[in-house]
């Protein structure tokens, strides 16, 4: 999306100089980027990736003997967006402003040049394949989303059947990140090339675990010897990722650019708050991230299940009777006392007393700090963003907390309470009578049918959820069902104040 505004300079490579004479404040590269060597591939260039990884990268290249750590983004879809950000990315030479803006109002603009090319790989899939190939990269990165994985929730197997992955190992060209990676590695074994590492920063339990199952299952149904070289060669780190960066409307995004001076056609914003921990295990070097502030691990376990069951599972927790009561931002919705308290309630006594801690870290510190972060009045992330796939998302966040609070005898109204405001989500109508989009592309025919022709309950046993077994615990589809029958009667806001008392 192109933000012209008036008094603003252009970015670019060129314009650099110019930007900082208009804007001293303006944080720049400090780094000479035409020294820099891509040995970082991305895939998936979406606001997440630009204001934590690209960010954390950026700090890498000021660090003396870096200059070979820099990115070449990667692009799979073919929308007229995506198109439209591979033609911004050309222009601005891959440069873009990342605005981290506080709750009392601060806010500090800075241009990221970590990212020194960037492929549409629709347009050109075999320059994408050249450049995996490369011996520069070492690591191949991937933000393709919680449900871009292609597992099967109720199996844990990797979904060959899918029509885009079927279609590729019959000969057709790559469309999904497996593809390009497998193909990728085949070239590299072939050329007596090692292999790289692939870090997966999407917010998935195990996220690395997740990522190597999908590729060498991939790699399995290609080559079984290429699939055991892969296994040998290619490291797969498992990572907690977390940073608030929302998606920016074209109102914002004039604002963010009359604040810092800079014509950028996709400004980025995201709270000060960012964290990333990895553990360190990497097939063929890496940066030195801890010098940014990576925290590196042996082990990953415990710092992704307190942030996917407590931060992530919360979002999702707001998201949805958020919606259905006519908010549409995140702070929006906090400001709601009585979702406040649902939430805090939902981390107090449903997730935190399931959570093994890290050595040094406060349960009620960090339920704090979510709810600190969620009102945030200057992100205001879209309740809209935060809810779309949540067949992909809810079992991510929710199985493990889910199977612990049946086997324990917990109370399971909060999360009753959520299924069913998910199920009314999908009517796409609040309770002021206002539309809003949904989005659940991991819905099947046959998912849509059950949910629109079934009972209230048959959400409980849509495809996406018959890993957490719900209909196999009758108190779980007796709450729901109990849950479901007060919200028809009643509505959401009489429900929700009847789980908060």
């Amino acid at each position: 999306m192109e933000v012209p505004m008036m008094n603003t300079t252009p970015l670019s490579s060129a314009t650099l100089d110019a930007l900082q004479h208009h804007n001293p404040e303006l944080a720049l590269p400090g780094y000479d980027r035409s020294k820099l060597k891509a040995g970082i591939a991305h895939i998936g260039v979406g606001n997440f990736h630009r204001v934590h990884q690209a960010a954390y990268i950026d700090q890498c290249l000021h660090l003396p003997g870096h200059e070979e750590w820099a990115i070449v983004g990667i692009g799979l879809g073919d929308s007229e967006q995506a198109q439209a950000k591979a033609a911004a990315f050309a222009e601005q030479d891959g440069l873009y402003t990342v605005t981290e803006t506080g709750a009392d109002g601060s806010a500090n603009a800075r241009v990221i040049g970590a990212m020194i090319d960037y492929l549409h790989a629709p347009a050109d899939p075999e320059a994408v394949l050249e450049r995996l190939s490369d011996p520069a990269i070492r690591i191949v990165t991937l933000t393709i989303t919680e449900g871009g994985y292609n597992i099967n929730e109720a199996s844990g197997e990797f979904r060959l059947s899918a029509p885009e992955v079927a279609t590729e190992l019959a000969g057709g060209t790559p469309r999904t990140a497996f593809a390009y990676i497998v193909e990728s590695l085949r070239r590299r074994r072939a050329n007596g090339v090692g292999g790289y590492t692939v870090v997966s920063c999407d917010n998935l339990r195990h996220n690395g675990d997740t990522a190597r199952l999908a590729v060498l299952s991939y790699a399995q149904a290609v080559d079984e010897e290429l699939a055991d070289w892969i296994a040998a060669e290619v490291a797969f780190p498992n990572s907690m990722v977390d940073r608030i960066a929302p998606g920016i409307p074209a109102e914002q995004a004039e604002a963010l650019n009359s604040a810092s001076g800079v014509n950028d056609q996709m400004p980025a914003l995201a709270e000060p708050y960012t964290q990333w921990v990895i553990e360190d295990r990497f097939s063929a070097g890496r940066p030195d991230l801890a010098a940014a502030g990576v925290e590196l691990l042996d082990d990953v376990t415990q710092h992704e299940a307190i942030k996917g069951r407590m931060l992530n599972a919360s979002h999702m927790m707001l998201a949805y009777p958020g919606l259905l009561l006519g908010y549409r931002t995140v702070p929006e919705a906090m400001a709601d006392e009585e979702l406040h308290t649902l939430l805090h309630n939902f981390m107090e006594h449903d997730a935190m007393p399931l959570l093994d801690v890290p050595e040094g870290l406060v349960l009620d510190d960090y339920k704090n700090s979510v709810l600190e972060r969620f009102n945030n009045p200057a992100i205001a992330d879209q309740l809209t963003r935060v809810a779309h796939d949540g067949a992909a998302k809810i079992p991510v966040f929710y199985t493990a907390t889910v199977k612990a609070m049946l086997s324990r005898g917990f109370n399971c109204r909060r999360v009753a309470f959520l299924l069913a405001c998910f199920r009314l989500y999908l009517n796409g109508l609040d309770a002021r009578g206002n539309r809003y989009e949904v989005n659940e592309p991991r819905l099947s025919n046959a998912d849509w049918s059950l949910v629109r022709n079934g009972p209230p309950s048959a959400i409980l046993d849509i495809s996406a959820f018959r890993g957490l077994k719900l209909t196999q615990h009758a108190r779980m589809v007796t709450t729901y069902n109990s849950v479901w029958m007060a919200i028809t009667r009643s509505g959401v806001r009489a429900t929700l104040q009847s789980l908060v008392k």
